[in-house]
């Protein structure tokens, strides 16, 4: 008889009971990886603290950065900075500013949303500023016209900004490209 081992969707995972399925000799030539759709990590992402995670393999993916669960970054290196386009609304105002330290730079301005993050550093803050300029009021404020709401929806349908700066801050860490 084949020894008894863990499901593979419960594999590892102290928060859900799991049920005994026997082994089967695979070779190796014809192991699949599966994708399993997204349960909860057996604890909080060690990088962003999100608890849903998609299992590949052996490995657990958190949702919301793609950081692999378990792995630690490095406490005695200073973390990457990742540079950001921010958009923060101001009753019918919005600020379009840049930052590589962005919930430091964030908490000091006053704002009442957080509309959008944009991956680049100031040449695609200025480039917004040049698009936006007929919507100018004055330093980096802008009119919230339906041009300026228009490119916030667009960028804003990427992704919700805190979730998307943990996935760049992720891919710096691994060393990974992205645009």
């Amino acid at each position: 008889m084949a020894p008894l081992r863990q499901c593979w969707t419960c594999e590892g995972s102290n928060l859900y009971p799991c049920h005994p399925e026997p082994a089967r000799a695979v070779s190796p030539a014809r192991r699949i990886v599966r994708r399993v759709r997204s349960k909860l990590l057996p604890g909080p992402c060690t990088l962003c603290g999100h608890l849903s995670g998609t299992r590949v393999g052996e490995a657990w993916l958190c949702d919301a950065c793609g950081w692999r669960y378990g792995d630690v970054p490095d406490t005695d290196l200073p973390l990457p900075q990742v540079e950001v386009v921010y958009y923060l609304r101001f009753d019918t105002r919005v600020k379009i500013g840049t930052s590589r330290r962005p919930r430091q730079r964030i908490a000091s301005i006053r704002h009442q949303e957080l509309l959008a993050f944009e991956r680049g550093g100031r040449s695609v803050e200025q480039q917004r500023h040049r698009e936006f300029a007929s919507a100018r009021e004055g330093g980096e404020w802008f009119t919230l016209n339906d041009e300026v709401r228009a490119h916030v929806g667009r960028v804003r349908a990427v992704g919700e900004p805190w979730q998307l700066y943990a996935r760049w801050l992720s891919e710096a860490l691994r060393g990974a490209a992205s645009p």
